[in-house]
């Protein structure tokens, strides 16, 4: 296969991708559990692991999720940290333990790490729909397991993710709960994270990692690249993703002197593989945010050199 044929086989475009509505059948009968997956690399929580339309996993999978208002998910566990990193609207996401339930309520560029084991559910309180990155901390990740299922319970009771009346906690009340101080360590407000400027010209808010949460699995980072700063090609020795938030970046791969490159979009991934090396540049008159998911939970070492 040849350089250019690889690279733009890493990239997914968000126009050409669908939405799925039967991505997890054990909504199917329940129209308040409806949400749409859009399917990046692997399959995420969805047990539709054979869509080979999708990006190969490693150490993640990253998918989008559609939510419309009124809508929820069941309150689930899984056996490998998950991600909720807000594109837009408001997600309240809630943790339950023997019965008491921590909720908090998320806007756009806001993260959430859900705990392993931790059962967690989410839903849309607003008026408008919410989109959201679900980023998994495994590849083929087992399926979830179901603690308050509409099946299983009551329907009071699965929507408010297994809290029975005053049993329900905001994330920001004065009274102790361990539950509370977990959630309160896997939150990561994008107002609240610094921005540290590299001499390569760019910044970087640590989400997951060193200045942000423990990382266990992979790392996620933001990007924030002012017009005409682009870095020299580096390489890693584990999977990097982008996903572009904002903005039109040029992203391109290096072999023996010879570069391919691309210019992608909002809500677009590329994905370069261990060994690769890659560089990125802004070659517009407006500023380009992305999401970088890297599948190592390894501090960083990468000395990024600015492009002359």
């Amino acid at each position: 296969m040849s350089l250019q044929d690889d690279f733009q086989g890493h990239i997914q475009r968000y126009a050409t991708r669908q939405f799925d509505w039967n991505a997890f059948p054990s909504n199917a009968g329940y129209p308040e559990l409806a949400r749409a997956q859009m399917r990046m690399i692997g399959s995420g929580g969805s047990p539709k692991s054979g869509d080979t339309t999708t990006l190969r996993p490693e150490h993640f999978t990253m998918s989008l999720i559609y939510k419309e208002p009124g809508k929820f998910a069941a309150c689930h566990a899984h056996e490998i940290e998950e991600a909720f990193f807000i594109l837009s609207g408001v997600l309240t996401v809630g943790w339950e333990t023997e019965g008491e339930v921590v909720e908090v309520a998320l806007g756009p560029k806001d993260m959430i790490l859900n705990a392993r084991d931790i059962a967690h559910g989410f839903r849309n309180s607003g008026i408008e729909p919410v989109m959201l990155s679900v980023m998994v901390g495994a590849g083929k990740p087992l399926p979830p397991r179901y603690l308050y299922h509409p099946k299983d319970t009551s329907a009071e009771l699965a929507a408010a993710f297994g809290a029975q009346p005053g049993h329900t906690h905001l994330l920001t009340s004065a009274d102790e709960l361990p539950l509370r101080e977990l959630m309160a360590r896997n939150v990561i407000r994008y107002d609240n994270q610094k921005t540290h400027w590299l001499p390569a010209g760019f910044g970087r808010k640590i989400y997951v990692g060193e200045g942000g949460v423990k990382a266990t699995t992979v790392r996620k980072e933001m990007f924030l690249i002012p017009p005409f700063v682009g870095v020299r090609p580096y390489c890693r020795e584990v999977e990097e993703a982008f996903l572009v938030l904002e903005g039109h970046i040029t992203v391109g791969w290096e072999e023996d002197g010879i570069c391919v490159e691309q210019q992608i979009g909002p809500r677009d991934v590329i994905l370069t593989p261990a060994g690769r090396r890659h560089y990125f540049r802004n070659n517009e008159l407006t500023p380009v945010t992305l999401l970088c998911v890297i599948g190592t939970a390894q501090p960083d070492d990468i000395q990024f050199e600015a492009q002359s």
